[in-house]
C-alpha cells in the first residue's frame, strides 16, 4: 500500500511541475499588403535567377548530359519548383564548397591506411611499424 502512495504521490508532483511549461501562442491579423508582398516578392525570382546561371555554366552543363539529363529539361524544372524549394536550392549552391569534398576523402583514406599499418593489418607506408 505504500509503494501505491509513493508512487502516486510522485505522479502528482510530476504532474504538477510539467502544467507550468506548456506553451503559449500568439495570433494576429496581417494586412493584405504584407501578403501580397510575400506573394509577389522578387527573391524566389533572384534565386530561380542564381540556379539558372549555374545551370547554364559548360562544366555543369557537361555533367548533366553525362548523367543522362537534358539541360532544357533541367531548366524547365527549376521553373516548377516552389519559391521555398528555389530558396533552399539557391543557398545550397552558394555554400557548396568547391572541391573540398576530395580533400577530405584523401586525408580520410591516408588516415585509415596509416591506422590499419599501425595496426598491423597492412603493410602499405615504410616508415610505420606494426604493433603486432
Amino acid at each position: 500500500m505504500i509503494f501505491v502512495k509513493r508512487f502516486f504521490s510522485a505522479f502528482l508532483a510530476a504532474s504538477i511541475l510539467f502544467t507550468g511549461s506548456v506553451q503559449t501562442v500568439q495570433a494576429a491579423m496581417i494586412s493584405s499588403a504584407q501578403v501580397a508582398e510575400s506573394v509577389f516578392s522578387g527573391a524566389a525570382d533572384q534565386d530561380r535567377a542564381r540556379i539558372i546561371t549555374a545551370l547554364s555554366r559548360q562544366d555543369v552543363q557537361a555533367a548533366l548530359i553525362e548523367h543522362g539529363i537534358d539541360p532544357a529539361q533541367a531548366r524547365s524544372r527549376v521553373a516548377s519548383l516552389t519559391d521555398e524549394e528555389a530558396s533552399t536550392m539557391a543557398t545550397q549552391i552558394e555554400n557548396a564548397p568547391a572541391g573540398s569534398g576530395i580533400i577530405g576523402a584523401i586525408i580520410l583514406v591516408f588516415l585509415v591506411l596509416l591506422l590499419t599499418d599501425i595496426l598491423g593489418f597492412t603493410k602499405v607506408y615504410p616508415f610505420t611499424r606494426s604493433i603486432r
